[in-house]
């Protein structure tokens, strides 16, 4: 079975999926081995672990595919989502996004409605015009019917164009044949369940970190208001940036290594040097 059809599969099972927020190998691998069947390749987590800054469209295609590559390597049975972004251009630009991470073995990928390069602030995201979003979608789909990957619609435009044009994007992705819908920064619950009927069965996907101007349910009260999936973008950054403040602040302190430090032999372990030694046994020679 494909990855896109095991994620189908996964999504047609009763449950609500946790979807950790992954940049590169050690993250997937250890998403992977904490029992996640999925992850989320987030862009802004990518910009981040690659550049130390916001996700304020500077990564680049090649980079979000290189952390892709590290992605899967590590974990190579995790359902990974890509983070698709704009697609890097028109609708053309989108299908060669899309066929890439289908060749390459995503599960699904995701395609937003803003506007590339944005204006220069850190605040809103124009979106492009309803025909225009309509296009590149449409685009996606296409492109999608060489792998199967699976197609996730993504619409920006609630804060700068309101709720009654975000839900009817939603409804316009549906008629194009989007399978996951995501409708990001709602303002309140009912703007929540307007979305989620607007994709009339299909599953909708929510962005579930703290942070933001925008609804955060829990866990519990997400899957009450019928979203099927959320992910976690600050999830395990935040204490990854976290743990590496407290290492360098032990060793300014002159200590080795902080309280929240693995003990050596579990970061070896974490890391795979036993099974490393028995993958190469076989290759040793004298």
């Amino acid at each position: 079975m494909t990855p896109p059809d095991r994620l189908r599969a996964l999504l047609a099972a009763p449950g609500f999926v946790t979807m950790p927020a992954v940049w590169d190998g050690i993250s997937a691998k250890l998403a992977a081995e904490a029992g996640y069947q999925t992850a989320f390749l987030s862009g802004s987590c990518v910009a981040a672990s690659r550049l130390g800054g916001p996700d304020l469209d500077l990564v680049s295609f090649g980079e979000m595919f290189d952390s892709f590559t590290m992605a899967l390597n590590a974990a190579p049975d995790t359902l990974i989502l890509a983070d698709g972004d704009h697609g890097y251009g028109n609708a053309m630009n989108v299908q060669r996004t899309v066929r890439a991470y289908g060749r390459a073995g995503a599960a699904a990928i995701l395609i937003e409605d803003k506007i590339t390069p944005r204006a220069l602030t850190s605040a809103g995201k124009p979106c492009l015009p309803r025909e225009e979003a309509r296009m590149k979608i449409r685009a996606a789909i296409e492109a999608s019917k060489e792998s199967g990957i699976v197609i996730l619609a993504r619409t920006d435009c609630r804060p700068t164009q309101g709720i009654d044009e975000a839900v009817a994007r939603i409804e316009m992705y549906v008629e194009e044949g989007a399978e996951i819908l995501f409708l990001d920064s709602p303002a309140d619950d009912p703007e929540i369940r307007r979305a989620v009927a607007a994709a009339a069965g299909r599953p909708s996907f929510a962005v579930l970190s703290p942070g933001g101007l925008r609804a955060i349910p829990s866990r519990s009260q997400a899957e009450a208001l019928g979203l099927r999936i959320g992910t976690y973008p600050t999830g395990m950054l935040s204490p990854a940036i976290a743990g590496i403040k407290a290492g360098l602040a032990a060793l300014l302190a002159g200590e080795a290594a902080s309280s929240a430090a693995l003990p050596i032999d579990e970061l070896r372990d974490t890391l795979g040097y036993p099974a490393y030694d028995v993958q190469a046994k076989p290759f040793i020679t004298g």
